[in-house]
């Protein structure tokens, strides 16, 4: 009996041993005792190698770090055709820089001397004539007035002077007719009057929304052009 509870316990211990050898093996670098000297020895994985896997991946990194953005000025340009069903017609062209204020050059010939209301409308529609450019542009709903004003339309432009051989040609600096934007003037329609613009003062029934600058002369339609 005794003979037979020695035997196992041997067994028992040849099998710990045996686990605890493998699992050692499994960190540690095995190393066969028969090998050669003059060769190197073998482990059951290659630190090196594992090493030299790495590196393209390392390379990868390095290459694709991302640089400094630099962010350069935009400049662009609008032009605008006026025609009408007089004689008037003119053009206007706009340039911004970056996200500064709209210049806006005009230049319309066939008015009567003196001066004409001159404004930006809602719509570039002009399917019935200049009157379905609608109402001023508009996008902050306030009354209508003078373009130096706090409170007025955004297509508030003012008045431009014809001389005496009926031409006007006016430069307005303004900032609230972007060409980019939710407020963006582009696709939109310029539109000259037969009269003068009172700028909201007038004390007429329409100053509040026209300026009562009489009929629309001549329009155009606001498009993108190449710089």
């Amino acid at each position: 009996m005794q003979a037979a509870l020695a035997i196992m316990a041997a067994h028992t211990v040849f099998s710990a041993a045996a686990t605890t050898t493998v699992h050692h093996s499994l960190i540690f670098p095995t190393i066969s005792s028969t090998s050669s000297p003059s060769l190197p020895p073998h482990s059951a994985f290659n630190g090196v190698a594992l090493k030299a896997n790495l590196r393209p991946f390392l390379s990868l990194s390095a290459a694709t770090t991302p640089k400094p953005l630099t962010v350069v000025a935009a400049t662009k340009k609008a032009v605008a055709v006026l025609k009408g069903t007089s004689t008037v017609e003119g053009v206007v062209t706009l340039t911004q820089e970056d996200d500064g204020p709209t210049t806006v050059s005009v230049r319309i010939t066939g008015l009567t001397p003196g001066e004409h209301g001159f404004h930006l409308h809602q719509y570039g529609d002009t399917t019935n004539g200049c009157i379905s450019t609608g109402p001023h542009f508009n996008p902050n709903g306030l009354t209508h007035g003078a373009p130096e004003d706090e409170i007025r339309h955004a297509g508030d432009l003012g008045n431009i002077v014809a001389n005496a051989e009926g031409v006007a040609e006016a430069t307005v600096v303004d900032s609230q007719i972007p060409l980019s934007g939710p407020d963006s003037v582009v696709g939109r329609a310029f539109v000259v009057h037969e009269l003068a613009d009172d700028l909201g003062k007038g004390g007429h029934e329409l100053s509040l929304t026209t300026g009562n600058a009489g009929g629309r002369l001549a329009c155009g339609v606001v498009g993108l052009t190449p710089l």
